[in-house]
C-alpha cells in the first residue's frame, strides 16, 4: 500500500535563494507565487514584528487551495531601526556605513499553511557582526550591485560575506530562509520530505 502523494508546495516568493534553500532541504517548490502586499513599515513597529507580520500577510495574500504555502520575509535592524531593502546606490551605502563596525540582528519571520488550513509561523533571528569597512570595501561593494533589493543594503552569500567577523543564529536565516526551522514548520503540517 503506498501513500497518497503529497500535496504540492506553493512559494509565495520571487526569491531565487528561498528556493534554493528550500530545494537544499528536499521540500522543491511545485508553483513560484509571489505574494503581492505593503511591506512598509507600521509606526512603532519593531525589526522582529515586521518580519512575522510580512511573512503572515504574505501568507494571507496566497491563495492557494489544497496546497502547502510557504511564505517568508527578511528584515535588518539595528536597535529598533528597521534598515530598507535598498533600491538605490545612496540607500544602499548609508545602509554599509550603519553596518560598518557594528551589531545587527536578522529577523526572518516564515510562515506556512497546510492543505487543510492549518498555519504556523515563527521569527528566527541571528546576530550579525560587521567588520570596519575601508571606502575601498563600501565603493567596491556598491559597484557590485548586490545590495539591490537586499534587506540591509546586503546579501551575506556575496561579497558581504566577507565583512561578518561573527555569526550566532542561522546563517540560511540571513540568507533568507531558515532551513531547519522551516522544516521544522512543514513537518509539524504534515508535508512529507
Amino acid at each position: 500500500m503506498g501513500s497518497e502523494p503529497r500535496a504540492p508546495l506553493v512559494l509565495a516568493s520571487a526569491s531565487p535563494r528561498r528556493r534554493e534553500l528550500l530545494i537544499q532541504i528536499g521540500a522543491t517548490p511545485d508553483q513560484i507565487a509571489p505574494a503581492d502586499i505593503d511591506e512598509s513599515e507600521r509606526p512603532g513597529e519593531t525589526p522582529r514584528a515586521l518580519a512575522l507580520r510580512l511573512a503572515e500577510d504574505k501568507l494571507a495574500a496566497a491563495q492557494h487551495p489544497g496546497c502547502f504555502v510557504l511564505a517568508s520575509d527578511t528584515v535588518v535592524g539595528v536597535g529598533r531601526r528597521i534598515l530598507p531593502k535598498t533600491e538605490a546606490r545612496e540607500e544602499a551605502e548609508r545602509c554599509l556605513r550603519l553596518l560598518s563596525g557594528r551589531n545587527h540582528r536578522v529577523f526572518t519571520g516564515v510562515a506556512v499553511r497546510a492543505p487543510d488550513g492549518r498555519e504556523a509561523s515563527r521569527v528566527v533571528e541571528t546576530k550579525v557582526s560587521f567588520k570596519p569597512l575601508s571606502e575601498g570595501e563600501i565603493t567596491a561593494y556598491l559597484n557590485s550591485g548586490e545590495w539591490n533589493g537586499k534587506a540591509g543594503g546586503y546579501g551575506i552569500q556575496g561579497l558581504a560575506g566577507a565583512y561578518v567577523v561573527r555569526l550566532i543564529g542561522s546563517y540560511t536565516g540571513v540568507v533568507g530562509l531558515p532551513v531547519y526551522e522551516t522544516r521544522q514548520l512543514l513537518n509539524g503540517l504534515g508535508y512529507v520530505f
